[in-house]
């Protein structure tokens, strides 16, 4: 697979700009395979954000914090098995809009 370094950068953007890297990669690269990653990624951000916002708001009566642990866990855990598919060559699609962008 090609463009390696790139699509490591994609899944590692969560930790410095999870939306903002994604798109310029969607933007600047003709590569297929890495749109679809960039968008997926930005997309994955996007939607995880939402729902850790929704599950914040929603902790003061308790019922929020089962999912604010669970989609805190989901956006770090995501693009770490990301990361090391893309060091091994394997595709990744990212959980809840994986199967949106192809």
């Amino acid at each position: 697979m090609e463009h390696k370094g790139l699509r490591i950068l994609i899944h590692a953007s969560t930790w410095f700009a999870p939306i903002l890297v994604p798109l310029i990669v969607y933007l600047l690269i003709t590569d297929r395979e890495v749109k679809s990653l960039a968008l997926q990624a930005a997309l994955f951000h996007l939607v995880i954000g939402v729902l850790i916002a929704v599950s914040a708001f929603f902790s003061w009566v308790l019922i929020g914090l089962p999912f604010l642990i669970v989609f805190g866990l989901m956006a770090i855990i995501a693009p770490l098995v990301g990361i090391f598919r893309a060091l091994n060559d394997r595709p990744y699609q990212y959980p809840i809009v994986g199967s949106w962008v192809k």
